[in-house]
């Protein structure tokens, strides 16, 4: 009887772990030993948006959204900031120098933003993926 007893608490346990939901975000990962300074484009109900500026230290990870990606493809540019270069692609978007959330990509230097050239991060539609920054960058240091 006590048996029973402990094998069916022990099965509530497990079910209960089993039923915790999924941790689902989009992370940013610097595996390098620089301190980097990220930025993200996505597109949204809305249309598409660049935020940006997250500092992440050396081999730590930041969480850019926050619960499951409601898109397939992301974008991301980073900047070393104590080695110089960047990690960029062909997707351009707008940027600034200081913290800022901008609504759609077209005519960034006509409204006040730098044009600047993202990175695709294809999520393969996962409600959950990190991306990892390391290697060799689009744009080299000074």
């Amino acid at each position: 009887m006590l048996r029973n007893i402990a094998l069916a608490a022990g099965a509530l346990t497990i079910m209960g772990f089993m039923s915790l939901p999924a941790q689902a975000d989009l992370k940013l990962c610097n595996q390098t030993e620089s301190r980097v300074g990220a930025a993200l484009g996505y597109k949204d109900k809305q249309g598409w948006v660049t935020e940006g500026w997250w500092t992440v230290e050396p081999q730590k990870c930041v969480t850019f959204l926050k619960g499951p990606l409601i898109a397939r493809f992301y974008y991301v540019f980073a900047v070393d900031y104590d080695k110089g270069g960047s990690w960029g692609g062909n997707s351009m978007m707008c940027t600034r120098d200081r913290v800022f959330t901008i609504r759609g990509i077209e005519n960034c230097e006509a409204r006040g933003y730098r044009k600047t050239g993202f990175f695709e991060v294809d999520t393969k539609e996962e409600t959950d993926w990190t991306v990892s920054l390391s290697g060799e960058k689009t744009t080299q240091g000074q």
